[in-house]
């Protein structure tokens, strides 16, 4: 989806050394077939190698790596010195991009990191516009700067916590985070166990390690004239509809930018249409905020249908995900097709019987829709899911 929808890159994982170990990553027999999906629609892959190895792992290292370059992937993303190091030895033909783990918050971290051989640093999340913008006129021209630009904001410096290891055993720092700081707190008095009385910073509640989601959609003008190279967005643990719908509208949103053009305040509805928290500009324009309601997310769109191929005349065939039926009013988006709203008409199953409602999960069934449509576009309705 993210390829689809316009990504001009997308990182993910293999099996081993990436910060997100519970998020169906790559084997070795699947990566390659990624990698040639990506290449084949112009499109870059940067592999995660971003944990921090101990003794026992780092051996496993260099094997891994020429598996990488074998898998054609175009960069490796890693925080690790010596991971840093082995790349260059191991993967030779891989850009090496630094991780944000690395905390680079400063023109001389970011040119050390250059000198060494990266051709791209992922700044801290920490960094102000101001602060960015003096690393990019104080550093080599040829480094490439990536920043993050839209998804969840951890609520320790640079994604470096401690809290999950402590309360759960599973370590945030090896990609196996249990966001304990998204739980709702209470205090218990030592000698009152099991009365629990609510832990408030304010009058408005007790999430005090809770964090925004960021969202820059509205400030990509202010971060292009920053110099910055590239926008990552946050998600790998996020659905394929979410990867869909908000690359779609950085990628119409950019588009804009770059003609001179209005940006169509359509796409930046978009990113309103994923379950998300409530957003910020991250410290772009100064301290995020916290939220202290709760750790919900907002979820008011559901997928009903994935269209799968499409005639000139707008039949489409599509892949059920949710129920719906005839008479319900959907909304139809796809890569590089505006968001349009439609009234279900009557379907046909595969057989060509009359369908009011599909109901058996991932069934296959047509529908007429007003225009041809390319294959992956989304149905979708309105529908409140947020959590109580």
């Amino acid at each position: 989806m993210a390829v689809a929808y316009g990504a001009d890159a997308v990182y993910l994982a293999g099996t081993a050394f990436g910060m997100r170990s519970f998020a169906g990553n790559f084997t070795p027999e699947e990566l390659p077939i990624a990698v040639k999906y990506a290449h084949d629609r112009g499109v870059s892959v940067h592999v995660t190698v971003n944990t921090m190895p101990r003794n026992d792992e780092v051996c496993q290292l260099p094997a891994y790596l020429e598996s990488l370059q074998d898998a054609g992937v175009d960069a490796l993303i890693v925080a690790d010195m010596g991971a840093f190091t082995l790349a260059g030895k191991y993967a030779p033909k891989c850009a090496r991009h630094i991780s944000t783990q690395q905390s680079i918050a400063n023109y001389e971290c970011a040119q050390a990191w250059y000198d060494l051989g990266a051709s791209r640093v992922v700044l801290a999340r920490e960094l102000n516009l101001k602060e960015i913008t003096e690393i990019r006129q104080k550093v080599s021209p040829e480094l490439e700067i990536e920043t993050f630009g839209h998804g969840a904001m951890c609520v320790s410096y640079s994604g470096r916590c401690l809290l999950s290891n402590y309360m759960t055993g599973r370590d945030s720092n090896r990609g196996a985070c249990a966001q304990p700081c998204r739980y709702q707190y209470a205090l218990v008095e030592e000698k009152r166990p099991g009365e629990y009385f609510p832990v408030y910073e304010d009058e408005k509640g007790t999430y005090i390690l809770n964090s925004k989601d960021m969202c820059t959609i509205d400030h990509l003008k202010e971060l292009t004239d920053a110099g910055i190279d590239c926008i990552k967005i946050e998600g790998r643990a996020k659905s394929a509809y979410y990867a869909a719908i908000v690359t779609g509208a950085y990628r119409h949103c950019i588009d804009d930018l770059a003609a001179g053009r209005e940006i169509d305040p359509v796409w930046r509805d978009e990113v309103d249409h994923v379950s998300h928290r409530i957003y910020s500009t991250g410290f772009y324009f100064g301290h995020p905020g916290q939220y202290t309601e709760n750790s919900r997310y907002i979820r008011q769109w559901q997928v009903c249908a994935i269209v799968e191929s499409c005639d000139e005349k707008g039949l489409a065939l599509c892949s059920l995900r949710n129920k719906f039926a005839t008479g319900d009013e959907l909304e139809v988006v796809g890569p590089d097709l505006r968001p349009f709203s439609l009234t279900v008409p009557e379907m046909q199953d595969t057989e060509g019987n009359i369908l009011t409602e599909p109901r058996t999960p991932q069934m296959q069934f047509y529908i007429q829709l007003p225009k041809a449509v390319p294959p992956l576009t989304i149905l979708r309705h309105s529908v409140e899911l947020s959590a109580k």
